[in-house]
């Protein structure tokens, strides 16, 4: 059997995908394109408000709110997704797109909004895979996607905790690949650039190529539509952030506490 199966997502006519985090920015933005091109899009976030506004907006659509820090919520509502899911009787796609963004310094450190980061942007998607996981595997079918960042490829000044939360999240896709390759299910990391989003509407720092969210649900629904197993945009800046990942320690110190 081939190790590196490209799963191609060209065809989204009825396709059923859980969409977590969808309430606002990227989430958003992907469910509309996601919709747009004819899937069932599940969508879940906390914000029960906008969830409404946005399921009534989109066909085929089902709003199920939920905090995924809270692990039995999230065994819930997947069982709910799952019945929303019909007649697959589970979502074909789980994306797993909430996270939390909060630039910190190391003379600032917090230990609790550190927590709380974390607990965010690494324990919700572990509370998703725990549902997702033994379900996909059983059936020998379905796509996890994590959205993680490019904040997570090597250190960067002010993200402290978030880079290394999604450096954690990133390992965890990579992981998931190489174990689950071979047993027929799909595994997608996103690493966006700067996006504009509510979440970056507070940075005091001018955001190098810096896309709209509707651009952010274009990459991604491209990247899929290839079977890319990393979907990382814009390229223009990714690429050079790859670049600087590849320098020796020493080297790259020196150019990014010029940042600083």
């Amino acid at each position: 059997m081939s190790f590196n199966p490209k799963i191609k997502v060209a065809d989204w006519q009825g396709k059923s995908v859980w969409l977590i985090g969808a309430s606002t920015g990227i989430g958003e933005a992907l469910a509309r394109k996601l919709s747009g091109l004819g899937a069932r899009v599940i969508l879940s976030a906390r914000n029960a408000e906008r969830l409404a506004v946005l399921s009534n907006e989109l066909p085929r659509s089902s709003p199920l709110v939920m905090d995924f820090t809270d692990s039995k919520a999230v065994e819930a509502i997947w069982h709910k997704a799952c019945e929303a899911a019909a007649p697959s009787h589970m979502p074909e796609m789980v994306i797993v797109n909430a996270g939390s963004y909060e630039p910190m310094l190391a003379q600032d450190f917090d230990l609790a909004r550190a927590k709380q980061q974390f607990e965010v942007n690494v324990g919700g998607p572990l509370n998703v895979l725990a549902q997702v996981l033994p379900a996909f595997a059983v059936a020998k079918r379905g796509h996890v996607v994590l959205v993680s960042s490019v904040a997570g490829y090597r250190a960067l000044p002010k993200a402290l905790v978030y880079g290394a939360s999604k450096s954690a999240l990133s390992y965890m896709a990579e992981t998931l690949y190489l174990e689950l390759a071979n047993k027929g299910v799909a595994v997608t990391l996103v690493c966006p650039g700067f996006v504009k989003t509510p979440l970056t509407a507070d940075n005091d720092f001018e955001m190098p190529a810096l896309i709209s969210a509707e651009e952010a649900a274009e990459h991604i629904a491209r990247g899929l539509a290839k079977g890319e197993f990393e979907i990382h945009f814009p390229k223009r800046f990714t690429r050079f952030l790859k670049v600087l990942g590849w320098l020796p320690r020493s080297l790259y110190f020196k150019l990014v506490r010029k940042l600083l």
